[in-house]
């Protein structure tokens, strides 16, 4: 019958014997021939194969899943255009081409060495704005340029136009400054 084993440690009737030498080796070898381990690389390339398309598979997922969606209005017809290649100032004279680059690499230069920060947030995309609209402007001077040809009234209006984007950079470094000053100053005081 069913005996508790802490009555049989107390009985001391379970006598102490020995594992013979070499038992576990004995053991497990007759487990070896018993269970043999024989692989499957059918198998393992199975596993390879699916892991690799699964892998291509949540790849993809997250490719469209992240992808920005284009929305398009369905109403709207999209129609295909020409490109037209405008003319420059440069394309008129050598010398039109230099007072072109000239401003053109004064602008470059004035937009690289402005510090964008978030408290000059408002003040930099309102002059961005106006510098959009230049430059539309100036396209829109190009193009009319390109088509009607060069003419002094329109050739005036292309330079005025790069002055005023040059000069609109100045004036957005300036009070840049000033209110960069302001500031340190309103620090000091307070």
């Amino acid at each position: 019958m069913a005996r508790d084993i802490r009555e049989l440690f107390k009985d001391d009737k379970i006598t102490h014997e020995k594992m013979p030498e070499n038992h576990q080796e004995r053991f497990l070898k007759k487990l070896n021939e018993e269970i043999p381990t024989v692989r499957n690389t059918k198998f393992n390339w199975m596993h390879i194969a699916a892991s690799i398309v699964l892998f291509l598979g949540l790849g993809f997922g997250a490719f469209k899943f992240f992808q920005s969606p284009v929305d398009k209005p369905a109403d709207v017809e999209v129609v295909a255009t020409e490109t037209v290649n405008t003319k420059s100032l440069g394309d008129i004279s050598p010398g039109l081409k230099k007072v072109e680059d000239y401003y053109l690499a004064s602008i470059n230069l004035e937009l690289s060495k402005i510090k964008y920060t978030p408290e000059t947030k408002d003040l930099f995309d309102g002059y961005l704005l106006q510098l959009d609209e230049l430059d539309k402007e100036y396209k829109r001077l190009s193009t009319e340029l390109t088509e009607s040809g060069p003419s002094e009234l329109t050739v005036n209006a292309l330079i005025d136009n790069l002055k005023f984007r040059l000069n609109l950079l100045y004036r957005l470094r300036d009070q840049l400054k000033a209110l960069n000053t302001s500031d340190s100053i309103t620090k000091e005081v307070g």
